[in-house]
This record gives structure tokens, sequence and C-alpha cells, in this order.
């Protein structure tokens, strides 16, 4: 088997993650405010833009979702539908991998966090469930926002700091500056992606130079705390590594075992066991039913329960505020999950 072909396709993913990742950051810090005026306007406004925020790719849909909550400004059941919403950094390599039916995804688990925010809410009526009122402050600051920093320097993201900022390179600017321009000279000779000037290929350059941009023109305070500590540091060498190892597997399933026959007579196993994996607090594990959904070795349903259950780093602030409302949003996602999952996997989605 051929180890080289599985390298390229992985950094070819984890650099999507990378553009998208940053992109998303910034529109979540320039939009933060707006969005927790929104939260103030009654019960279903709250389930459709909980659900909105998980529907996002990545985890910060999630982690805004749980400071309002923690804050007494999202009820459990909007929450709960985040979550259902949420699909974790698995999103990102959705969008590289199928966009077309992950859109459709996306927009399915919005649907569904919606209705299930107010199922949950209902349930709650009976069992008492109430948000967490003693937390005062959200965990994994960086990623929602509210650093210490003061709140101009979040947004110095501007064209006339160029000149500075290329006079006075730091060193961290100067490293991811050489390393976007040495992967964007492997796009543009072909080395790594479509040779062919595809919509895939546009797409990534056009994300390659606007991370290029962001780079080049951000604050240090956001160069430093948003790209290198968090998005770096936090999440791009594991996504790297959890889709390395997944597509290895595949790869090597699929040349030395017949994992295909395997897993389709044993689907509705599968299915059980995308739900419980979904448990996990953790992006990475649930990659490999995407990578198993691009080889059609597994069908919408089961990609569909993944999806539902797990999402991502989003439950791990709650888990630090209140371990019973956490496991009881993992119980209702759970079933709520397996049974859609089931539902569609009898209709032969």
């Amino acid at each position: 088997m051929d180890i080289v072909p599985i390298v390229k396709h992985s950094l070819l993913i984890t650099f999507f993650v990378f553009s998208m990742m940053l992109l998303v950051d910034f529109i979540n810090i320039a939009t933060k405010g707006a969005t927790s005026r929104l939260m103030q306007g009654g019960r279903w406004r709250q389930y459709t833009l909980a659900s909105f925020l998980g529907s996002t790719p990545g985890c910060l849909g999630a982690f805004m979702n749980v400071t309002l909550y923690v804050h007494g400004m999202l009820s459990f059941g909007a929450v709960t539908g985040g979550m259902i919403a949420t699909s974790g950094d698995e999103a990102f390599i959705m969008l590289s991998q199928f966009p077309g039916t992950a859109l459709t995804l996306f927009v399915l688990l919005f649907i569904l966090g919606v209705g299930f925010a107010w199922v949950s809410d209902q349930l709650i009526k009976i069992l008492h469930v109430t948000p967490c009122e003693t937390c005062l402050q959200a965990d994994c600051e960086e990623c929602l926002g509210e650093t210490p920093a003061p709140s101009t320097d979040l947004h110095k993201l501007r064209f006339k700091n160029l000149s500075k900022n290329v006079r006075d390179i730091s060193f961290t600017r100067f490293l991811l500056f050489i390393l976007i321009g040495f992967f964007l000279v492997l796009v543009l000779t072909g080395i790594i992606g479509d040779s062919d000037w595809t919509w895939k290929r546009v797409t990534f350059l056009s994300l390659i130079l606007s991370s290029l941009y962001i780079i080049v023109i951000s604050s240090e305070h956001y160069l430093n705390a948003h790209i290198w500590d968090h998005i770096i540091k936090k999440h791009l060498f594991r996504v790297f590594l959890w889709t390395f190892g997944a597509l290895f597997f595949l790869h090597w399933g699929l040349s030395f075992w017949d994992l295909g026959a395997v897993i389709k007579t044993h689907m509705m196993w599968v299915l059980l066991f995308a739900a419980l994996m979904g448990i996990v607090p953790e992006s990475g594990p649930h990659l490999i039913f995407v990578m198993m959904y691009t080889e059609a070795l597994i069908p919408f349903s089961v990609l569909l329960t993944s999806s539902f259950v797990q999402d991502g780093h989003g439950m791990l602030p709650l888990l630090s505020y209140s371990i019973k409302d956490s496991i009881f949003i993992k119980v209702l996602n759970f079933v709520f999950g397996i049974g859609i999952g089931f539902i569609l996997y009898a209709f032969g989605v």
C-alpha cells in the first residue's frame, strides 16, 4: 500500500480545516455581541439561534451556546438542540470531501436541533433540570472571543496594519507566512490536490489566499491567541493525526481485508456503534464514519447518527460546570439520534 497519497490527502484536508477554522473564528468574533443580544427574544428564537450556532463548522458555536447557557441566557432545550446540530471539526472535513451532502446534513441537523430543543424543554419540566447558575465564566475563552485583552485589539484585522506587520514582522507571523506560502506553491504546482482547474481547486486556492491575508493584517494578539495558541496548537495536529489514521485504516482494510462486506453485513451494529462513539466528547474518533461515507461503505443514515449524537469538543466546557446536565444532554441526544438513525435506515436512506 502506497502511503504517500494518504499523507498528501491528509495534508490537504488538514489545511482546508485550518483555513475554514480561521474564517469561522473571525466571523464568530465579529458577531459575538450581536448574537448575545439576539438570544433575548423567547424560546423559539433561542432554539433557532442555538441550533444555527451549533450547525456552523467547528467548536466555536457550541462553546458560545455553553457560555450563554451557564449565564442563564439559553434554556436547557436550546443548548441540547445546539449540541444536536453540532458536528465538531468533522464538519470541515465533510465540506472538503462531499460539500453538497455536507450542507444538506447541516441543514437537516439544524432543523432537528430546533425540533428536539422544544421536546427537551418539555421533558425537563417533569425532571426539573435547571441551568448551572453558579457558573460565572465560560471555558475556552480564546474560542469565544472573550480574552482579557481589549476588545478593540481583537478586531484589528485591517489592511492598514499591513505595512507595520511587514516592517516589524514577528517570528510567528513569519513562520505562518512561510508555511502557508509553501502550501500555496504545492497546490499551484499540482503536487497536492487536483492538477486541473476544477471548482474544488479554485475554492481551495481562495481559502489559502484568504488565510494569507488574515495572517498578514491581523494584530499580534489575534495572531498568537486565536490562530497559533488555539487553532494550530489545540486542533490542527490532532486533525492531521486522526485524518491520517482514518484514511490509513480504510485503505488497509479495503486492500487486505474485505472491510466493505463486513460493514454492509452488520450495518445495524455499525449504526449503533456510531451512536455510542458519539458519546465521546472529542473530535477525531468520529472521523472514521466520515471516511467510510466517502468510500460509500455506509449510508447517509449512519453518518447522520454519528453527527447527531457527537458534538466534538462542544461538551467539554459544560462538563467542568455541571456533570449532571452534560450527562442528561448526552443521554437525550443518544436516544433521539439512534431513533432518527434507525428510522432513516429502515426507509433505505
